[in-house]
């Protein structure tokens, strides 16, 4: 198991699951309904020592059977309720006019695994944050079953067990938070009222997601291997799809004279006025100072993608601009934008299942890298990207460690937005492009 930067950890909150075989079922945007089409019985009755209570893993199992403790120990997921009784999270509640953030829809929703109280079974607490059944599925059918001796992962699938291990529906369910739907999302309202910033990369988070499986020869014969560099591809492809999905919804427009700031570039207004920020290669063609962004930093890793493999490179970049500039116009400017970006994604559906050769997975690293050190990724959304980016494709390349010091400067030149330079950045990457 890959050994954690610890700069992810103080930089980024975590979101992943599971590892294995990719592909897309036709359900894959429908992740909480199928998490919440059965019972959910709580951590609780996981907990057991006969079951995923044991406090070291078992040599012979196909599972270790400690899932528990090292979710109530070591998961942030196991802490999300907790957050909510914090200083910070009652200050956000008064500020938003509600009673308490341990009682409001729009906080359990993310905070708790927040299913409705037909779905509750006996031992079911919504204290318990987001537990096991938040991103394995209501245990209902399947809680007794999939212990048995012969039981397999297909008849668990069949019974309602969520399949976390494809990275598709993996990436579908984290956005659920980590990005949002039409019924939850964390507006610019939420956000001024002390909120963090939301940010999601699906391999760095399930790499730095503490885990409870091992990816041994019965784990690949049962559920399949997804290698990082798809991991990281399909992410990036469900992101940039879940955020257009948005763009064109009601969440986008919800009325009066603005629309939802939240879709735009946070810190293209959340810097120093003294700090002048704006450049032409950032903006993109055709956008002017001073204008507001809708975020593009997924389409911009995309784009370094497309560029390597020689796949519509030239037509992302002109979609990306019409973006943007649609979203300093109209409502109708903006559907027509996000479309052709929806289609330009799914004509290229295979990117999440082709096999990656290693030099092309070095070569989107180093275009990653040059797009930062050339201005044209040193915003602080593409920043983060690059630099999650290229520490997931060098874990995928297995050269990590040799790239450590590299990789260190490039996380010190993203640890604060508050402190955040985008010309300091450019030159970091551009000082470490050599030793990639």
């Amino acid at each position: 198991m890959r050994s954690i930067n610890p700069r992810i950890r103080r930089i980024w909150p975590l979101m992943a699951l599971f590892a294995a075989v990719l592909v897309r079922p036709a359900y894959a945007v429908d992740a909480e309904a199928a998490i919440n089409s059965f019972k959910h019985l709580g951590p609780a009755s996981c907990s057991s020592n006969v079951c995923h209570g044991k406090l070291n893993p078992q040599p012979g199992k196909d599972v270790a059977l400690n899932e528990y403790r090292i979710w109530s120990q070591e998961d942030r997921h196991s802490q999300a309720y907790r957050t909510l009784e914090t200083e910070d999270s009652r200050r956000i509640a008064a500020k938003l006019g509600l009673p308490s953030a341990t009682t409001a829809k729009i906080c359990l929703d993310c905070h708790a695994d927040n299913v409705p109280s037909e779905r509750r079974g006996p031992k079911f607490q919504l204290t318990d944050g987001v537990g096991c059944e938040a991103c394995h599925g209501g245990s209902e059918k399947w809680i007794d079953s999939h212990a048995a001796e012969k039981a397999t992962h297909k008849e668990n699938l069949a019974k309602g067990m969520y399949p976390s291990e494809t990275p598709v529906m993996r990436a579908s369910l984290c956005l659920t938070c980590h990005l949002g739907t039409k019924d939850k999302f964390a507006t610019h309202i939420i956000m001024g009222a002390g909120h963090p910033r939301l940010s999601f990369e699906l391999e760095a988070y399930t790499s730095n997601q503490p885990s409870h499986f091992t990816v041994d020869a019965d784990y690949v014969e049962r559920k399949g291997k997804i290698e990082g560099a798809n991991l990281w591809v399909t992410g990036q492809l469900e992101n940039a799809r879940r955020y257009l999905t948005l763009l064109q919804g009601p969440r986008f427009q919800v009325g009066g004279i603005f629309p939802e700031l939240a879709f735009y570039d946070c810190h293209g207004c959340h810097h120093p006025l003294e700090d002048k920020r704006w450049t032409p290669q950032r903006a993109g063609p055709g956008i002017k100072p001073g204008t507001l962004r809708l975020q593009n930093q997924t389409f911009m890793v995309l784009q370094a993608v497309a560029q390597v493999l020689g796949s519509g490179a030239e037509e992302l970049t002109e979609a990306r601009a019409q973006l943007v500039k649609a979203g300093q116009s109209d409502l109708s400017s903006v559907r027509v934008a996000s479309t052709r970006l929806l289609n330009w994604i799914a004509s290229r559906e295979s990117l999440s299942t082709r096999k990656f050769s290693p030099a092309e997975v070095a070569n989107i690293r180093r275009t990653l890298l040059n797009y930062a050190a050339n201005d044209k990724a040193s915003d602080f959304a593409a920043a983060e990207q690059v630099v999650l980016g290229v520490e997931s494709l060098s874990y995928s390349l297995g050269d990590r460690e040799k790239r450590k010091g590299a990789l260190d400067a490039l996380y010190n030149a993203v640890k604060s937005d508050r402190n955040f330079s985008p010309s300091k950045f450019a030159d970091v990457a551009k000082t470490v492009q050599g030793q990639f």
